[in-house]
């Protein structure tokens, strides 16, 4: 194969691998959801359940910088803690070594398997959790491919004389040794695929026992190396786990390579078959890893959080008001919380604002740049929700304790909000661009109106929230009514275009509903604020049920009938 070739496949390869992962990553996240969240949160609670969900996560994909950039994602979530999210890392590196020792199981094999039921529930079943499961089944047989192209990629480089000679004149040299096979992992984006190509050339002979050991600690150090180059730019918690695993291997390492000479007897009295003692070497190096580090996750998790500090203004999503030193000071602690519940209602208006554009010329970029408003709305209502449970344990009056709960609950709605333009009406977005379908005028100037009263709503919301207004409330109550006023005589226009055939309608039919039904949804959440502020007045009513008529009383009808 030309050289220009290998390099368009292992280029391919990765760009394939990091595609596949988000695939997985976003399957996974729209899924699961909350209840993915808790039981990550009770998995990765022990560090030995973490270590050994690693083990297997690496071991199903074949890689563990596959893993650490799902891992890298559910940090950038706040899905799971950075100590939980290191032991997952060192159980990764244990995995990977599994695919090396076991070469009689072929992943390959499965990937058609995988990707026939995975687009059987993505294309075909109409349950919103099949079609995820779907998207991850097809990602994860992306991954395998991926990682087959990347080392059919190495192979032709293994065949190299030049490569091969390059090798060799390494010799007794270990630090340019470890650099080398640190360099030449990085390159081909898999530890896997560089070390299954150090075992084949050592089984032929063509290198060492000593320099394929040195080649696979260098390999170990480049495969920390590569999820940093992928995930550039990340933020502080995502730079944390990076680095920390990049320390844990090069400490390993480290230790390993002093004490070279007595491990070498030690491999040459377990196995005959040099490809096998590197192999096992590879195996036995990342078990040590872990039951070394493992103990110290939590230690070095607080350790890498005052090494690598927060970006308070640069990174998105940040609190800026919660202070913990308030929590003694209800008033206060009060006082901050709302301040932050006000910057995470900004940020959700900027979505509700912007939504309506993802349905126009330039919907994709428009999608992305919402989209990447959903993590700072995820992580500043997990923030907000924690502080003030913090708060409620303290003795709080009944004022304080009742503002308290109303705030949890306000923010809890603006986070549906944000989950609902998000998950449902950007993805009506997505699909309206995939048709290429186009509503009709009277029913894009209906939803237009409806969005536009909608983001009025919301302002007012957040104003209610600031000041506390009975007035205001009452409005924003009563504008609800009429908004779903408005609602139920878009759908009648909406089914009156059906019957007269109009073809824009026909085609938009499900769409228009959806998202007449998505704005409802939202208005409900925002509508939410105003209720315990009336509720305290005594202006709204227990229950919306009319009382009844004597006349709908059938024991009261009859004794009038006797009194009569």
């Amino acid at each position: 194969m030309a050289a220009h070739s290998v390099l368009l496949n292992m280029i391919g390869g990765i760009c394939l691998l990091l595609w596949a992962t988000r695939m997985v990553k976003t399957g996974v996240l729209r899924a699961m959801g909350e209840k993915f969240r808790q039981s990550i949160g009770r998995v990765t609670r022990n560090p030995i359940l973490a270590c050994l969900t690693g083990i297997g996560v690496a071991a199903a994909v074949q890689s563990s910088s596959a893993t650490a950039l799902i891992v890298v994602s559910f940090i950038e979530r706040a899905l799971i803690p950075l100590s939980a999210g290191l032991a997952v890392m060192l159980g990764a590196d244990i995995g990977s070594t599994l695919v090396i020792q076991s070469l009689s199981f072929k992943m390959a094999d499965m990937v058609p398997f995988l990707l026939c039921i995975g687009f059987v529930a993505f294309m075909v079943t109409q349950s919103s959790l099949a079609q995820q499961v779907g998207r991850i089944l097809i990602g994860l047989s992306l991954m395998i491919l991926a990682l087959g192209m990347i080392v059919a990629a190495s192979t032709t480089i293994r065949e190299s004389p030049l490569f091969v000679i390059i090798l060799q004149r390494l010799g007794d040299d270990m630090f340019m040794t470890l650099l080398v096979g640190a360099a030449l992992t990085w390159i081909f984006h898999s530890s896997v695929a560089f070390i299954l190509l150090v075992t084949s050339l050592t089984g032929s002979g063509i290198i060492s026992v000593p320099l394929a050991i040195g080649l696979v600690l260098g390999a170990n150090v480049g495969s920390g190396f590569i999820p940093i180059g992928l995930s550039f730019g990340a933020n502080a918690a995502v730079r944390r786990i990076l680095y920390g695993n990049l320390v844990f291997r090069l400490t390993g390492v480290i230790l390993m390579a002093t004490f070279i000479r007595y491990i070498l007897p030690l491999l040459s009295s377990l196995e005959v078959d040099p490809a096998r003692q590197i192999a096992d070497f590879h195996s036995l190096f990342n078990v040590a890893l872990a039951l070394l580090f493992l103990p110290l996750t939590a230690r070095v998790a607080n350790g890498l959080g005052y090494m690598i500090p927060d970006q308070e203004a640069a990174e998105p999503g940040h609190p800026e008001y919660l202070d913990d030193a308030l929590l003694v000071r209800p008033a206060l602690a009060i006082s901050s919380a709302s301040r932050e519940v006000i910057h995470l209602s900004g940020i959700v208006e900027t979505m509700l604002r912007e939504v309506i554009l993802a349905f126009g010329k330039e919907g994709a970029k428009r999608r992305e740049k919402i989209k990447e408003l959903d993590i700072p709305v995820d992580r500043l209502h997990e923030a907000i929700k924690l502080y003030l449970t913090r708060l409620m344990r303290n003795p709080l009056s009944e004022s304080d304790s009742r503002q308290t709960f109303n705030m949890i609950v306000f923010t809890t709605n603006l986070e549906h909000i944000g989950d609902i333009i998000d998950k449902s009406l950007l993805e009506l977005a997505a699909k309206m661009q995939r048709q290429q379908l186009t509503f009709s005028d009277e029913g894009w100037a209906e939803i237009s109106n409806l969005h536009s009263r909608i983001v009025a709503q919301m302002r007012l919301a957040i104003t209610v929230f600031m000041t506390g207004d009975h007035g205001m409330a009452r409005e924003l109550v009563a504008e609800k009514d009429n908004i779903r006023q408005a609602e139920k005589k878009a759908a009648e226009s909406h089914f009156g275009r059906l019957r007269d055939g109009t073809l824009a309608s026909i085609e938009t039919t499900a769409l228009h509903l959806d998202i007449i039904r998505d704005l409802k949804r939202i208005n409900a959440h925002i509508t939410s604020v105003a209720y315990p502020i009336l509720e305290a007045n005594g202006s709204i009513r227990a229950s919306r049920l009319r009382a009844p008529l004597v006349s709908d009383d059938p024991n009261m009808a009859s004794a009038l009938e006797s009194m009569a």
